[in-house]
């Protein structure tokens, strides 16, 4: 028999459409025939070894000697020919006519239809994937090998007898791993890093002796920061080498031992990082849309554009720096069209991108540098976990990303040199351009330059260019007084020749006469923003009342931008005729369409807006009526989205009472797309909203929102809002609201693991919770207590505080709740050594969630069960109540939940002897994050590290120890001492 890896020739591209009976053969896993999606009986196991034979022949004859050969070696029966026979014609009256043929005293099978053997067209994937590879296409050929992989359905030929299926299995399983080799070696070509971890620990442990997987591992782990794990692995491999076969690391694992020693920086990122439209952008466009009328700036043009020709090596002199050119300006004196006009003519300077980003610094909330450099990173091809938490981290990965590239940064409206400095691409061949209101004078190395408004003969150009030369000409001094009018400011001379070319029944001496009242807003112009407001002035002036009313309403609201609902609601009006109103303000330049149903506002243009709103509006009344419009829409809407997720929780029932309507959802996703998107709205509206009497309602709002601080995505934010209704509430001496905002606080205080800091939240909490009668927020506060002192190993006085939880939510009838509660005490019972009790207590509110339906506080009591089920040694019944919680977890988008639970069946699988897979799901555990925070992380990694240990991997496990500890000992927590005792242990050992 041919000993190669089987090859099938001549079948057609995979994945083309069938007929619907077409014959299909598996081999990658049982040996399986089907007649469309029928199975069909392909007999005994000899009889299954000959039809693999015969697949295996790419439909050559295999003469019956063979075959006897193939099924049964060098000791055949005495019938092993009749057998053969046999099992041919049992074939034949299962397949299709013409499929098993005899043939020179032998058999084949011939005439397979398009894609009928999957071994052809893992064959077939494999090879366009190492085209693709070969063309640069990364992503394509990662997917095209996940096809690939994806048909293995355990061991090739399983359950098929005789010494040809043995060594066919052998030699599959050798190129199935040879195939994944490649394939997550393009992961970390990629910047999958983190990801990869967790697979080639799971790997690594299943074929320990196999040196490429645990070089990819080492390489893995040092790209995400684990520089002690990867040389741990390596002293792992060399040990186990040498045990096993006497034998050193070969030289390739050597090499990458010495070089991450060495931190050699080509480590750092792929080697070889490709630009592919599958794949994440690593070639960023980001430039605005330059003005197709800009105008005038020449001597500006040059001199920003020399700059960039120092950075690009294009100056003459051949020296390339990196290089910063700084524009400073009054609002609205067009820095930001002549930093993007340059930029566009810079581009072919550099071929590696350009980046953009409006970092909001005219607005009292500017971008925060390590959200920034999050996008920056996403846009140059990094993986979501591959990106880290600390600005300083952040800015040295983005800075190690664009070494070797040329690359333009364009950081627009900057508040001040500190937000710009983390943002710089440091290298040589990059530069960037920054405006800013403000000259920065302390930005090291910058070129200053200072933009002041238009000469009059460069604003009449600007004019003419909109309006048009024939209108003009005619009229010249009427558009002299026209652009003197806008103090020759380009932003007020774009809107008023925008409205003059929008109008073609006006005359440009209609416009000179509309604003010639306007004239004193010159002297104006030389005060900061006041200048801004002289600008916008002349636009505001020609909105009708409904346009004017709708600018003055919508700018009174902070956040980052506007949906239409929101926007309705602001309004008082219906959708439609919002949508209107939003639409024609679009037109005029004075608001932005930031995406289909989502407006926002330059945030000069608010301020702009908010000055009018107080000018303007007849009674201070009328802008707090806007407001609580707001606060009610999104109050109701995201009352709903709980009732959603937490159906029957009665604690939207106690929330205050609002008067504007909100949404309607018809299934969950859409609510969670909902919350998740107006995140930085709604947050924003509930800070605006301390310090007024809207303050009650702002407070229930962020409790109501509590799902984004659990999910992870939005957790700082929603912190930072907490805090700041705390400090509201304590101001306006409202008990009650102050009550549940600092238990709202103590909730997020758990979330990260701060449990001290919950502790005391939650105590002042209870406190004025209890003076103000608010039996809601005395169970949740009673609740969180109880979790605080599982924190804290003080399961009796846990149980303590779940008893006076369940008490309030049995007498408020608030059974889901009751359910949740239950399943914490089964806990407390759990510590306390009662194993029994807390089994049955998590199955009673296990069956109370099961009756309400599915939810997340389902998937909460299913982890409650699972954790009494780990402690009663019932591993597989665990398994299944943590599979059940993590899959409604990840519907439900709670991606801490989801990295808690990993973590939990970790440790079911190693108490079960099974290290590999506690190890896998460890490292899932630490992609995605945990409930707990650093405290929580530590557990993982000392988890991680006795399943490593288990797998004879004792450096790895050392190192993974020495970051629990530091965990542990930043954090206060008492487990540092079992750290320190594996530590010492190994250390021993």
């Amino acid at each position: 028999m041919d000993d190669r890896v089987p090859r099938v020739p001549e079948q057609k591209r995979p994945g083309s459409l069938r007929e619907p009976e077409t014959l299909r053969f598996d081999v990658l896993g049982p040996v399986r025939a089907r007649r469309g999606e029928q199975p069909l009986a392909t007999g005994s196991p000899q009889q299954r070894a000959l039809l693999a034979a015969l697949l295996l022949r790419e439909g050559r004859t295999a003469t019956a000697a063979e075959l006897i050969d193939a099924l049964w070696g060098e000791e055949p029966p005495s019938q092993a020919l009749a057998a053969v026979r046999t099992y041919a014609s049992r074939l034949r009256k299962v397949l299709d006519p013409g499929v098993l043929v005899s043939e020179s005293g032998g058999y084949a099978v011939r005439g397979l239809g398009e894609g009928a053997l999957d071994l052809a067209a893992a064959q077939e994937w494999a090879a366009e994937a190492e085209k693709a590879k070969g063309a640069g296409a990364l992503g394509r050929a990662r997917e095209l090998l996940n096809r690939a992989l994806g048909l293995w359905d355990g061991e090739a030929l399983a359950g098929v007898p005789g010494p040809y299926a043995e060594a066919q299995r052998v030699r599959l399983e050798e190129w199935r791993l040879g195939l994944l080799e490649s394939r997550l070696d393009m992961d970390l070509e990629q910047g999958c890093h983190a990801e990869a971890v967790s697979e080639l620990t799971a790997l690594t442990a299943a074929y320990p002796l196999r040196e490429r997987l645990r070089e990819l591992l080492m390489l893995a782990l040092y790209r995400s920061g684990r520089q002690a794990e990867a040389l741990a692995v390596y002293a792992d491999t060399r040990r186990l080498l040498a045990e096993e076969l006497g034998v050193d690391p070969r030289p390739g694992l050597r090499a990458l031992q010495r070089r991450i020693l060495q931190a050699d920086p080509d480590l750092a990122e792929p080697s070889a990082p490709q630009a592919e439209p599958s794949a994440a952008p690593v070639r960023p466009a980001q430039l605005p849309a330059t003005v197709p009328d800009f105008t005038g700036r020449s001597s500006f043009v040059t001199e920003l554009s020399e700059v960039l020709a120092g950075a690009s090596g294009d100056g003459g002199d051949g020296g390339r720096v990196m290089a910063v050119s700084a524009l400073a300006g009054i609002g609205g004196v067009g820095k930001t069209t002549l930093a993007v006009h340059v930029a566009h003519r810079a581009r072919p300077a550099f071929p590696d991108g350009q980046l953009y980003v409006d970092l909001q610094g005219a607005g009292s909330r500017s971008a925060e540098p390590e959200t920034v450099l999050g996008a920056f990173l996403r846009a140059l091809g990094a993986a979501d976990s591959a990106i880290p938490d600390s600005l300083e981290e952040r800015a040295a990965l983005y800075r190690s990303m664009l070494d070797g590239r040329r690359v333009l940064v364009l950081l627009d409206n900057a508040k001040d040199a500190a937000q710009v400095r983390p943002l710089l691409p440091g290298t040589e061949g990059c530069a960037a351009l920054v405006t800013s209101r403000v000259r920065m004078v302390d930005l090291a190395g910058a070129h200053l330059v200072d933009l002041d408004v238009m000469s009059p003969e460069e604003a009449l150009a600007l004019f003419t260019k909109i309006v048009g030369e024939e209108r003009v000409a005619s009229e010249r001094k009427a558009a002299l007084d026209v652009v003197a009018a806008c103090g020759f400011l380009p932003l007020a001379i774009r809107i008023a020749a925008s409205r003059l070319a929008a109008r073609r029944t006006w005359t440009v001496s209609v416009l000179a006469a509309k604003l010639a009242d306007e004239r004193r807003r010159l002297d104006e112009l030389q005060a900061g923003d006041l200048a801004v407001k002289a600008t916008f002035e002349l636009g505001y002036g020609q909105l009708e009342p409904a346009q004017a009313r709708a600018f003055r309403l919508l700018g009174l609201a902070d956040g980052p931008d506007m949906s239409l609902a929101a926007a309705a609601a602001v309004l008082d009006l219906p959708p439609e005729e919002t949508e209107d109103l939003l639409e024609s303000l679009v037109d005029t330049s004075l608001l932005e369409s930031a995406a289909p149903g989502r407006y926002r506002f330059h945030d000069l243009v608010r301020l702009y807006a908010r000055a009018c709103a107080e000018r303007d509006e007849s009674s201070p009344g009328e802008r707090a009526a806007a407001m609580s419009r707001l606060l009610d829409f999104y109050l109701a809407t995201t009352a709903r989205v709980y009732a959603i997720e937490h159906p029957r929780d009665r604690l939207v029932d106690d929330l205050e009472p609002t008067s504007y309507p909100g949404l309607r959802f018809t299934e969950g996703a859409a609510a969670l797309d909902w919350l998740y998107t107006e995140a930085g709205p709604l947050l924003a509206c509930v800070r605006q909203a301390a310090g007024t009497e809207r303050l009650r309602r702002a407070v229930d709002l962020l409790w109501a929102a509590k799902d984004l601080t659990e999910s992870g995505a939005n957790s700082h934010q929603y912190e930072t809002t907490a805090r700041a209704t705390c400090e509201a509430t304590r101001a306006m001496g409202d008990e009650r609201a102050e009550g549940r905002a600092r238990t709202v606080l103590s909730d997020v205080l758990l979330v990260s693991g701060r449990i001290q800091q919950a502790e005391d939240e939650a105590q002042v909490a209870m406190a004025l919770a209890e003076t103000a009668h608010d039996a809601t927020a005395v169970s949740w506060v009673a609740n969180n207590r109880g979790l605080v002192c599982l924190h804290q190993s003080r399961f009796g006085d846990g149980k303590v505080f779940f008893d006076q939880a369940l008490e309030g939510l049995r007498a408020a009838g608030n059974r889901p709740f009751e359910a949740t509660a239950l399943g914490n005490l089964s806990r407390a019972y759990l510590g306390m050594g009662n194993t029994d009790k807390a089994v049955e207590i998590a199955r009673r509110g296990l069956a109370a969630h099961s009756e309400i339906g599915r939810s997340v506080r389902l998937a909460n009591s299913h982890f409650a069960l699972g954790v009494a089920l780990t402690q009663a040694d019932r591993h597989a019944e665990a398994l299944t109540e943590f599979s059940d919680a993590l899959r409604i977890f990840n519907e439900h988008r709670q991606r801490l939940w989801e990295g808690v639970t990993n973590f939990r069946i970790a440790q079911v699988h190693l108490a079960a002897h099974r290290p590999a897979q506690a190890a896998q799901h460890a490292e899932l555990a630490l992609t995605l994050g945990c409930i707990g925070g650093d405290r929580m992380r530590g557990n993982v990694l000392t988890l991680l590290g006795r399943a490593l240990a288990e797998l004879a991997q004792v450096d790895r496990a050392r190192a993974c120890w020495q970051d629990a500890l530091a965990l542990y000992e930043q954090s206060g927590a008492p487990e540092s001492d079992i750290a320190r005792r594996l530590l010492a242990h190994a250390s021993a050992g």
